[in-house]
């Protein structure tokens, strides 16, 4: 997907995040009335929000952060979403229990309280590494995204009269390598 002149911008990875929160908000909604009247509201509540989470995966790939999905990106991303569950979810048995919130209004509050959350944990998840040079974190490989052109980062090393070495790892100490004794070790 071709990035946009706001692609790397924060601002604009918020206003594309709200859109997309609005497409998947129409989407819970249309499935948790669809439900709301076969099932108990937090059964139906439950199935829409994995209903919408899968879809919102995807969204968020391609339009909020423009990044490929991959399968580590897709089975951390529930887990992200466990949070939200939990604080929408908390937020719909408060809202109706003690606000007496109608069962059918609850979960759209619940949802806005949530916000906040869900936007920092996707960002997380789903945020391209930075493209410095550097991996974003410990292990990162080609499946969690598109790969440097440049290949793997090195490190440089001492300087040998053909120019620069480069190794991975720590840069190792300039000199003769240790004499060895004569008797075996």
């Amino acid at each position: 997907m071709r990035a946009s002149p706001t692609s790397g911008h924060p601002g604009g990875r918020i206003v594309r995040f709200a859109a997309v929160g609005g497409v998947n908000t129409l989407t819970f909604s249309a499935c948790y009335l669809a439900l709301h009247h076969l099932l108990p509201y937090f059964a139906a509540y439950t199935a829409a929000f994995v209903t919408s989470m899968t879809g919102s995966f995807f969204l968020h790939t391609y339009v909020t952060y423009r990044t490929r999905p991959t399968w580590t990106k897709f089975l951390l991303f529930p887990l992200t979403q466990v949070t939200n569950y939990g604080v929408q979810s908390a937020g719909l048995v408060a809202l109706v229990g003690w606000c007496h919130l109608s069962t059918t209004v609850a979960p759209l509050v619940a949802a806005l309280c949530a916000l906040p959350f869900s936007y920092l944990l996707s960002r997380r998840i789903l945020h391209p590494p930075d493209r410095t040079g550097r991996a974003a974190r410990p292990g990162a490989g080609a499946q969690d995204g598109p790969s440097d052109p440049a290949g793997p980062t090195t490190q440089a090393g001492p300087t040998t009269p053909a120019g620069p070495t480069t190794q991975a790892g720590p840069t190792a100490p300039a000199g003769p390598p240790p004499a060895r004794s004569g008797t075996p070790g």
